[in-house]
C-alpha cells in the first residue's frame, strides 16, 4: 500500500456472491508494534480513495500477524474468500501448501 509506511502488506476480498451487494474486507499486516487504530484506518481509507477510487475504499479494515501464502509466495485471495463465505478450512487450502501454516488461523481469515 503506497504512501502508507506502517502497512507491510495487504489482501483485499471482495465478499459478493450469488447476487449478494458487495462488501470488501481489506487485511493488513502492520509494521510491529503499530496497532490498527482509527486515524490509521482512515488514512488507509483516503489512500485507496485518492489513489483509487471511492469504489476500492475496503468496508472492514482487520488487521492480521501475517497475509497468508503459499510456498511461491501467492497470496490467498480465493481461499480466503471461500473461508469468509462459510467453507471448511480443509476444503479450501491445504497447509502444506502454505508458506506459515498458522497464518490461516488467525482472527478474520476463519
Amino acid at each position: 500500500m503506497q504512501g502508507i509506511t506502517e502497512v507491510l502488506d495487504s489482501l483485499v476480498v471482495d465478499l459478493e456472491y450469488l447476487g449478494r451487494e458487495s462488501y470488501m474486507v481489506l487485511f493488513v499486516q502492520l509494521q510491529p508494534g503499530i496497532p490498527l487504530d482509527e486515524p490509521l484506518a482512515q488514512r488507509i481509507r483516503q489512500a485507496l480513495r485518492t489513489g483509487l477510487s471511492a469504489r476500492h475504499v475496503p468496508n472492514e479494515i482487520i488487521q492480521v500477524s501475517a497475509i497468508p501464502k503459499t510456498i511461491t509466495g501467492k497470496k490467498l485471495e480465493l481461499p480466503v474468500k471461500k473461508l469468509l463465505l462459510g467453507h471448511a478450512l480443509e476444503k479450501v487450502v491445504s497447509r502444506d501448501a502454505l508458506a506459515d501454516p498458522e497464518s490461516i488461523d488467525v482472527r478474520g481469515f476463519r
